[in-house]
């Protein structure tokens, strides 16, 4: 009897201590769990900050709201448009130049002749298309226009000499990129020599027969023109949809036209190759001498 009653006591103890030993792992468990949906949140809302900061100042995604850009960049009504990573930082440290598709906000005279889709008046429904905006699910501000710059500030623009081309300080443009719509004809619509103000750019659609641009904004001439500070960003790349992913081609209209011969594009570099054989043969020399005057030391 007594050794039953003296093995009881060990053995409650064993029994006792094995669930004693597995609830610290049942707990720690726990906190792990509590843990994650405490962080959760946390990362999410990181996550959205980090989106809104670098579509802020960095980069935003823009919805291609037309076709007016065709074919470099596809837009139309019920399809799925192109959506273009704008780079908002290339011109901080440089001005937009010719053949650069950029996206601005439009400017005066050019929002009271386009059609602006307004909001909803519903709050709730507003801030949602606000925030699909801002996290580039949703189309942008619907004031913004997207367009290829063909003149800056001080060059005089102009159409179209018997070619057919746009000229600029009476120089034809070599224009690759320019889209003729079937049904819509292959000749532009003239319109008188315009000097760009300082400070502005001219633009056009790569779609030349469907773009209000421009040619036609605020009546034309230098209200068609838009501030260099209206310019948000540079289209860089098509992100979406992934059959459409490739690099934006921005080719400099007036290079040709107003620069040097093809030829004469590599002269440069040429004259870099000529000059780097005598500085090497040059720098040689002057190591090989520097060293037997050391050893004559």
């Amino acid at each position: 009897m007594r050794s039953g009653s003296a093995e009881e006591p060990h053995d409650s103890e064993h029994r006792d201590g094995a669930p004693g030993e597995a609830a610290p792992n049942r707990k720690s468990k726990g906190k792990k769990k509590s843990s994650f949906w405490v962080e959760l949140p946390i990362l999410i809302v990181t996550a959205l900050v980090l989106t809104v900061l670098i579509q802020a100042f960095l980069a935003r995604v823009y919805v291609i709201p037309s076709q007016s850009m065709e074919q470099t960049l596809h837009g139309c009504t019920g399809c799925s448009n192109d959506r273009v990573l704008v780079d908002k930082v290339s011109y901080r440290f440089s001005d937009p130049e010719p053949g650069d598709v950029v996206v601005f906000r439009g400017p005066q005279p050019w929002v009271q002749n386009e059609f602006i889709a307004e909001k909803s008046p519903n709050p709730v429904v507003g801030f949602f298309q606000g925030a699909a905006s801002l996290l580039g699910f949703g189309a942008p501000d619907e004031k913004d226009f997207v367009k290829r710059v063909i003149a800056t500030g001080g060059q005089t623009v102009e159409c179209c000499d018997a070619q057919n081309r746009v000229l600029v300080d009476g120089k034809p443009l070599n224009e690759p990129y320019v889209y003729w719509e079937p049904g819509r004809g292959v000749g532009q619509d003239e319109f008188a020599p315009v000097t760009v103000p300082p400070g502005h750019l001219w633009v056009m659609g790569d779609n030349r027969n469907d773009s209000a641009d421009s040619r036609v904004q605020g009546g034309g001439g230098i209200n068609g023109a838009v501030p260099v500070d209206n310019v948000i960003g540079k289209a860089q790349v098509i992100v979406l949809p992934p059959t459409r992913w490739q690099s934006i081609p921005e080719p400099n209209p007036q290079s040709q036209a107003l620069g040097a011969p093809a030829w004469q594009h590599g002269l440069p570099l040429g004259v870099g190759f000529a000059a780097a054989f005598p500085a090497v043969w040059a720098g040689r020399r002057l190591l090989g001498a520097a060293s037997k005057r050391r050893h004559s030391e």
